[in-house]
């Protein structure tokens, strides 16, 4: 029983077909890397000086 399909086979999350794509993941995640310490880093500055009673 062989018929032609035009069903297309989905990525999963994991699989990367081209370097293009693992080089913009990999800046995307140190970005978000960034912004989050960032983050933190601005918060830790705000409550620095304060104190439970």
């Amino acid at each position: 029983m062989s018929e032609t399909t035009t069903v297309v086979r989905l990525r999963q999350p994991g699989e990367i077909d081209d370097p293009l794509t693992e080089v913009l993941r990999a800046g995307a995640r140190q970005l978000l890397a960034q912004a989050i310490e960032a983050e933190v880093a601005a918060f830790l500055a705000g409550v620095k000086d304060e104190k439970l009673p």
